[in-house]
């Protein structure tokens, strides 16, 4: 019982010891505070005026006025006779995205420069311009020591179809 009353003493002694050094070293904050209050205070900008919102009942008869739930004529936003060849035979490169196809070198036979192409599952293929391969209608129209370029056929998310270039780089 003595010992649990001189073990409660030196606990309350070290807490409170401990406490007393978390009091000082203020001084230069609190002259700090007392600088930024006797600041005089500034203007404070007015708020901006907010407009009220223009409420319009969309009429599907109404004359002039397009509806929000139609886009603008897709027409337009492709490029004109730009669409992909649905009647023509796929090639089997065609099977598999840009992406996961490698050129891993070129071959030249007489007048014919071959791209020598190699699939995800390790099989090469050879390629000439003209050939077809990727995911998105490319049509391969150079083939040189460093890469092989083609033309994509690809959807513009509203109705038409645009053209954009891809390459695929020879391999390390």
């Amino acid at each position: 019982m003595k010992t649990l009353v001189i073990l409660r003493a030196v606990t309350l002694t070290l807490v409170l010891g401990g406490l007393s050094g978390c009091g000082g070293g203020n001084d230069d904050l609190d002259r700090y505070i007392n600088e930024i209050k006797a600041r005089p205070g500034g203007r404070i900008e007015p708020l901006p005026e907010i407009t009220p919102y223009e409420v319009f009942t969309y009429v599907a008869d109404a004359e002039g006025v397009r509806s929000p739930f139609v886009p603008d004529t897709p027409a337009a936003t492709g490029q004109p006779g730009v669409r992909p060849d649905v009647e023509r035979s796929r090639e089997f490169l065609e099977g598999y995205s840009l992406d996961t196809l490698r050129m891993v070198g070129t071959l030249d036979m007489g007048n014919t420069t071959f791209g020598l192409v190699q699939t995800s599952d390790g099989l090469i293929h050879r390629v000439v311009p003209g050939n077809y391969m990727g995911q998105n209608d490319g049509q391969i129209i150079e083939i040189s020591d460093s890469r092989i370029l083609l033309t994509e056929i690809i959807s513009d998310g509203i109705g038409g179809y645009i053209e954009r270039d891809a390459a695929i780089g020879l391999a390390d």
